[in-house]
């Protein structure tokens, strides 16, 4: 059974990731290094309702457009004084979305009750946002990812240049798409810590071709801190890199499958 794990993971997630933009990249995943992997999954599976997945070693709780992973690890700190500030969610009730993170563990930590959206901190500092549309066709789905940085613009650009983000705005913030996850940018007061070893450790973009995807990187002066590697266990070939700004990212092949 162990050995099906990877091709029933590839299977189940085809109509989770979104299909690439035309450099080949969309939201994948998201990776939290937890003290306590159980309180994860009662938050993000049991109070959210994300699909548990399992992959080799791996935990994912699925919803449309993102995996959140969660392993077990000691982390240095939340994502407030992070390059990456928060997560954000759309559902269809934020009222009754509200009521289950509590039960679940969750802390609220700003309401906006005007705008139907609200703050929680998950264990381990995780912070997230949910912002209500009653008229979405799926009780939660994936929204945005928001930075925060001295060098917004600088950013959005590389984020652009490197990725295909198609920069805009989201309301007042400056933003930039990709298939799955708008990135919206918040300008820091203060200096950011970079992601690796914090609790909310990399954020995973899936790739359509990931050694020719890395080599175009690399020829572009970008350096990769772990080259194409295939992961047999997971179903997933995997590089990593780190942005000008601190963000650990994961480079994935075999999160949805084209």
């Amino acid at each position: 059974m162990r050995l099906m794990l990877p091709m029933l993971f590839s299977l189940t997630l085809a109509a989770q990731v979104a299909p690439p933009n035309g450099t080949g990249v969309s939201m994948g995943h998201f990776h939290i290094v937890t003290a306590d992997p159980e309180s994860q999954k009662k938050i993000w599976v049991d109070a959210l309702g994300g699909k548990l997945v399992t992959a080799g070693p791996l935990e994912f709780a699925m919803f449309p457009g993102v995996l959140i992973g969660y392993r077990k690890g000691e982390s240095s700190g939340g994502t407030d004084g992070s390059v990456v500030n928060h997560l954000a969610f759309a559902v269809r009730d934020a009222a009754a979305t509200k009521a289950r993170l509590i039960a679940g563990g969750a802390q609220i930590i700003r309401e906006m009750p005007e705008a139907r959206q609200f703050f929680a901190m998950f264990p381990g500092g995780v912070k997230v946002e949910f912002l209500e549309d009653a008229a979405m066709d799926a009780p939660v789905k994936h929204h945005h990812l928001h930075f925060a940085a001295q060098q917004v613009d600088e950013m959005r650009a590389w984020y652009a240049k490197v990725f295909g983000a198609v920069p805009g705005m989201r309301g007042r913030f400056k933003a930039a798409d990709l298939p799955g996850v708008n990135l919206s940018w918040n300008s820091a007061a203060q200096n950011v810590q970079p992601t690796k070893g914090r609790s909310l450790d990399h954020v995973g973009l899936e790739v359509k071709d990931i050694k020719g995807f890395c080599a175009k990187l690399e020829a572009a002066g970008i350096k990769l801190d772990m080259p194409p590697t295939l992961r047999a266990d997971l179903g997933l070939t995997i590089a990593f890199l780190t942005d000008p700004w601190g963000t650990r990212v994961e480079l994935t092949e075999g999160l949805a499958r084209y």
